[in-house]
């Protein structure tokens, strides 16, 4: 018979031949002896090439009565080729055999049974579903149930029989590792006890076998792991790689790697596997852990990053398909390629993989992983049905509820999204992202929120909504911010950010685009991108480049340009954009290439519009109306630039044209009562005011909720209101129901569109004009002055403002005004002129009142022929008040010339105001002009003759003293310009100074520490020694005696003895066999020295036997004794006493020493002074 070549469960320490694999032992031959005759024969039965049937084999073993051991290694012969059933059908024969033999014997061959059905549970599918198995075919949970079965009744026999102790921790691991259901355990709870139950069974073996059995050892490390205590498994393989350097099925290596991993040790992990595959080259569990290392470290970067590719491949490529390869049935192995093919679209391999993964896998994360790609496939497929019951068994399958599996939780709120239950999707979303910062759900609850904002109604609804729609998407963009998650930016939440800021901070918006399209810039293949020409710009390429991006990111960008005024970059951007049309329409046949090229070109004629080039944008109209000639648009924006340009001729006749062509267009009828209002007779009576007959039809027979017919007959209202008399109370009354009217229309406007500036700004008007409230209205319109930016805005407030006697601000805002109006409105120009002329009246200055008189001339020489008269009328009265302050001023204030021109202006006015009187419309009452002018002619003219005498008089008196004053306040001005500048230097050279001392400080700062460091690296070189090998290693310290020390004045002495910690650490990984020699490491001594006023209070010599030398083996300890000993710069070094090897001392440790005394002992003299 062949020698057994393995070893049986309990190997002691220190063995050296290398362990054989499973069944190892089994011989290739064996005789069974016959008892026939006188001498014993015996039958040779080859184990090699067995039978398959073990019929006539087992009536021979029966027949001659022998021994278990014979039945044993043909059962194990049967059990090594892979056939186990006939193994297991032959031990039973044994039993059968063997009933009047010893129990010792019946339990062995009972064990080696329940071995066999384990081994089958390990092997047999989960669920028979999907597999093509017979209907009679075996699960794990039917050999579960039969070797508790054969354990039960082991127990019966002898319940102190110590192999079946292993037998019950493995039978409590499997059992411990079936999903929870009814069958399995029920819950958490119960999965615990049972491998609890496990832990007390391999532990029970470990007794009985003296600590010697190392699969027993392997069973409760197993335990621990699955119970979470990592740091106590680690030690528990370690200790069997220490015992069993050479066991390889199973390898404890590869546990030692799994706590590596669960402690966050990866790179440990990795070189605990790879020793692993080095020990057995054919490790499927081994390769697919190194094959999971390597995907995991890819997750690093992206995807875009050859890094990625390389770890990735080499996951794949050299690990996870070699060992699905090795072993198909493995269920990890199957779930990770399973993966791999789902991200590259093969559906039917990865359906394969993931029945199989389901069926064959006693780990609920693994079949829960198996559930998540069939619920992949099938949500890609469309099958929302399937898709979301495969969702819920991976969600199940590790723990459901609170617990769970995150990604299937989050196909569930997809699915969820696809069915339209967003309410259900919203709470599993709102669940998900309270549990766990995941981006992805946060998107996707950030876009339900953000569409939900955008098809609301009601301004409350849309607020609330688009507040958390924000607030989520953001914290997606700022996790982007963060190297650490390597997350990739995405497109559709910055568009959805740019939707939602669109209104209330466009800022923001255009930032989100701008984002964008840096992203889809760098998407571009750098082979794609054009080649840039030599004497090609760097903007011109990037434009260039800009032509490859989609047209509608461009074309929003524009339209953001657009309304921020920026105009020659709008125009660039739509340029480029129908440009971006061509070569889309060239990659893409499926877009809607001619929709976007007319809607990007009446954008670019919008622009040219805004940038006075009205002969380019009628050119673009043109276009469109010849590829379109039912743009109603396009001959709208034609039609206004003709009435621009010509008010009574073309433009008038386009407008009537295209009022007659669509009479019933809302947006029409706007243009057409806008061009009613300019070219309308202003009448006092509303019945006849063309305008308001207009917006009345508009209003009763197409649409009576158009916010802007509503607004325009507040508007209509308000004017006529300004215009009514106000001499009688019936007057008054009459006017104020006409300002109630108007806030009526206007209040409709806002009920029908809340964010309806013009409505506002029409109410805060009222409240002025009828009210007198100013201060109101003030805080009206500022508000609409943050909603649009027209100059009637700021027109408005110009008015407020002046009402308010605040002119400042009043100039300020028709300044504003009129930098809004490039045609320079000949109004705002009256407006200032106005406002000028009444602070010129309220402060006395001739400076602003000369002011208003350049603004009122220049509205004038721009003023219509219908306003000429009006305007003229107003220069005439500045010129007038000039002439008043001037003659009112003292000598001192005015110049000669100063009365000369408003002598001159007064004249002018005199013949502006008879001119004025003789007009067919005069603006006032033809007497009331006449006697300004009757004024000026005979009272005002002979007031400036006297003033211009005296101030002749006076200048020719004091034209010395004022030309000294001129040239005091000259060398004055001078005198104090040199301090300013002086001064300037002054600070100049002290910032000058500080920042050469700030960089003297620096360079100080860095010598130090180069002198520091290399005073530490001398002091460690010090430390260092040879060792026998020659290799440099640092100098250990001998352990010194304890010594007594005897203070001076007193009998009494203090010893100390250092302790010893009991308390051993996790040994590392053995690179061979051989057993670890734990050195004991030598106890350090420091020296606690006093603090120096301690020694000042006590009254001792300076001697150092008053010191107390503690000992401590604890690093914790020795800090916080240097921590007491040092308090402060005035106290001692610790010098460290070290006895090296032999009797040679260090130099460096002999002047450390030497210093630490001479620093005492100067202390000590400072005491004795």
């Amino acid at each position: 018979m062949a020698a057994v070549n393995g070893h049986a469960n309990g190997h002691i320490n220190g063995f050296t031949e290398k362990m054989g694999g499973r069944f190892s032992h089994i011989p290739r031959t064996i005789d069974i002896p016959v008892q026939e005759g006188v001498e014993d024969e015996a039958v040779e039965v080859d184990l090699v090439d067995l039978i398959d049937d073990p019929t006539e084999l087992c009536t021979l073993l029966e027949n001659e009565h022998v021994d278990k051991n014979l039945w044993m290694t043909i059962a194990m012969a049967y059990a090594k080729q892979k056939k186990v059933d006939t193994a297991i059908e032959i031990l039973n024969r044994s039993l059968g055999a063997l009933t009047h033999g010893k129990s010792t014997e019946k339990l062995m061959i009972m064990s080696a049974i329940c071995w066999m059905y384990l081994w089958k549970c390990r092997e047999a599918p989960r669920l028979k579903q999907g597999s093509g198995m017979a209907s009679d075919a075996k699960t794990k949970e039917n050999y579960i149930h039969e070797a508790t079965q054969i354990i039960n009744e082991a127990a019966r026999i002898s319940p102190a029989y110590s192999p079946f102790f292993l037998n019950r921790g493995v039978l409590s691991l499997l059992r411990a590792s079936q999903p929870l259901s009814a069958k399995g355990p029920q819950n958490k709870s119960e999965q615990t006890d049972v491998l609890i139950q496990g832990l007390k069974s391999f532990e029970d073996a470990l007794r009985a076998s003296a600590n010697k059995n190392m699969m027993a050892m392997m069973g409760k490390a197993r335990v621990q792991f699955a119970l979470g205590k990592y740091p106590d498994a680690l030690q528990t393989y370690q200790h069997v790689l220490e015992r069993a350097p050479d066991i390889v099925d199973p390898d404890p290596r590869v546990g030692i790697g799994c706590c590596l991993w669960q402690l966050d040790h990866k790179d440990a992990a990795h070189s605990a596997w790879e020793r692993a595959i080095e020990v057995n080259p054919d490790s499927a569990i081994a390769k697919t852990l190194l094959g999971l290392y390597h995907l995991q470290h890819s997750s690093q970067f992206p995807i875009t990053d050859p890094r990625f590719v390389d770890s990735y491949k080499k996951g794949i490529s050299d690990y996870i398909t070699p060992a699905w390869k090795t072993s198909i049935m493995m269920p990890l192995p199957c779930v990770t390629l399973g993966s791999y093919f789902l991200t590259k679209g093969k559906w039917d391999q990865a359906e394969k993989l993931a029945l199989r993964t389901i069926e064959m896998s006693d780990t609920n994360p693994v079949i829960s992983d198996g559930w998540y790609l069939r619920a992949r496939k099938e949500h890609y497929a469309g099958s929302k049905e399937l898709a979301l019951d495969y969702y819920q068994k991976s969600d199940a399958g590790r723990g459901g509820d609170e617990a769970g599996y995150l990604p299937a939780k989050f196909g569930i709120a997809q699915i969820k999204v696809l069915m339209g239950d967003l309410s259900d999707a919203k709470y599993r979303l709102e669940k998900l992202v309270q549990t766990a910062k995941i981006p992805e759900a946060m998107s996707l609850l950030g876009t339900l929120y953000a569409e939900e904002a955008f098809s609301a109604v009601e301004k409350e609804d849309r607020s609330t909504e688009a507040k958390k729609a924000s607030s989520l998407l953001e914290a997606v963009r700022n996790s982007w911010r963060d190297p650490k998650k390597n997350a990739r930016p995405d497109v559709i939440v910055l568009l959805n950010l740019a939707r939602l800021y669109e209104n209330d901070q466009p800022d923001k918006s255009f930032q989100c685009l701008q984002q964008v399209e840096k992203i889809q810039l760098d998407m571009i293949p750098e082979s794609a991108k054009p080649v840039k020409e030599e004497d090609q710009d760097e903007a011109a390429f990037a434009l260039k480049v800009k032509e490859m991006l989609p047209p509608q990111l461009l074309n929003n960008m524009g339209c953001f340009q657009y309304q921020h005024e920026r105009y020659a970059e709008a125009r660039e951007l739509f340029q480029t954009s129908l440009k971006a049309c061509v070569n889309i329409r060239d990659t893409d046949s499926t877009i809607d290439t001619d929709a976007l090229v007319t809607t990007i070109s009446f954008n670019l004629a919008r622009t040219y519009e805004a940038e006075g080039m009205a002969s380019e944008a009628k050119e673009v109209y043109d276009g469109l109306l010849q590829r379109h000639d039912d743009y109603l648009d396009a001959n709208a924006r034609l039609a206004y630039i003709s009435l621009k340009e010509d008010p009574a001729g073309k433009g008038a006749a386009a407008i009537k044209e295209l009022y007659k062509s669509a009479s019933r267009n809302m947006e029409v009828m706007a243009l057409y009562g806008w061009y009613l209002h300019k070219a309308k007779k202003r009448t006092a009576n509303l019945a006849e005011d063309s305008e308001q007959r207009h917006y009345k039809r508009s209003l009763n027979d197409i649409n009576k909720h158009d916010v802007y017919s509503l607004t325009a007959m507040g508007n209509i209202h308000l004017m006529v209101a300004r215009e009514m008399r106000r001499d009688t109370d019936q007057d008054k009354d009459k006017r104020r129901k006409i300002y109630e009217r108007s806030v009526e229309f206007f209040d409709k406007a806002l009920s029908l569109d809340p964010k309806n500036a013009y409505a506002a700004q029409g109410i805060g008007i009222a409240i002025v004009e009828d009210r007198h409230r100013p201060q109101d209205a003030v805080q009206i319109f500022q508000k609409v002055r943050e909603a649009i930016k027209d100059a009637s805005v700021f027109l408005n407030l110009g008015h407020v403002y002046t009402e308010l006697k605040q002119y400042a601000r009043a100039i300020e805002n028709y300044e504003n005004a009129l930098a809004k109006e490039r045609s320079r409105d000949y109004q705002i120009l009256s407006c200032l002129g106005r406002v000028w002329l009444m602070r010129g009246k309220q402060e006395k200055s001739l400076e602003a009142m000369k002011t208003s008189l350049d603004f009122t001339r220049s509205a004038l020489a721009i003023a219509p022929e219908h306003a000429k008269i009006q305007v003229q009328f107003n220069v005439a009265f500045v010129q007038i008040q000039i002439a008043q302050l001037i003659y009112t001023l003292p000598d001192k204030e005015r110049s000669l010339a100063d009365v000369e021109a408003a002598a001159s202006g007064l004249d002018e006015a005199i013949e502006s105001f008879s001119a004025i009187a003789k007009s067919p419309a005069p603006p006032f009452p033809k007497n009331d002009i006449e006697q300004r002018a009757n004024m000026g002619r005979n009272t005002m003219r002979k007031q400036l003759e006297r003033a211009a005498q005296n101030q002749r008089e006076y200048e020719d008196k004091n034209a010395d003293r004022l030309a000294k004053a001129k040239e005091m306040r000259e060398a004055e001005i001078r005198r104090r310009e040199d301090e300013k500048r002086k001064i300037e230097e002054a600070k100049a050279d002290e910032r000058r100074k500080v920042a050469e001392e700030r960089h003297r400080m620096q360079e100080r700062d860095r010598e130090l520490a180069e002198h520091r460091a290399e005073e530490e690296r001398k002091a460690a070189e010090a430390e260092m020694t040879e060792d026998s090998d020659g290799n440099r290693v640092k100098r250990t310290k001998r352990k010194p005696a304890p010594r007594k020390r005897k203070q001076k004045g007193t009998e009494d002495t203090e010893t100390e003895a250092g302790g010893s910690d009991d308390e051993g650490l996790v040994s590392g990984t053995p690179a061979t066999g051989d057993e670890a020699v734990e050195r004991e490491k030598p106890k350090k001594k420091k020296r606690k020295l006093e603090r120096k006023s301690e020694r000042k209070s006590k009254a001792q010599s300076k001697y150092k036997s008053s010191e107390m030398v503690v000992e401590s083996d604890e690093d914790e300890v020795m800090v916080d004794a240097a921590d007491t000993a040092v308090p402060d710069e005035d106290d001692a070094e610790i010098g460290e006493v070290n006895e090296g090897a032999g009797d040679e001392v260090p130099a460096a440790a002999s002047q450390a020493r030497k210093k630490a005394n001479r620093i005492v002992d100067d202390d000590e003299d400072e005491d004795e002074e």
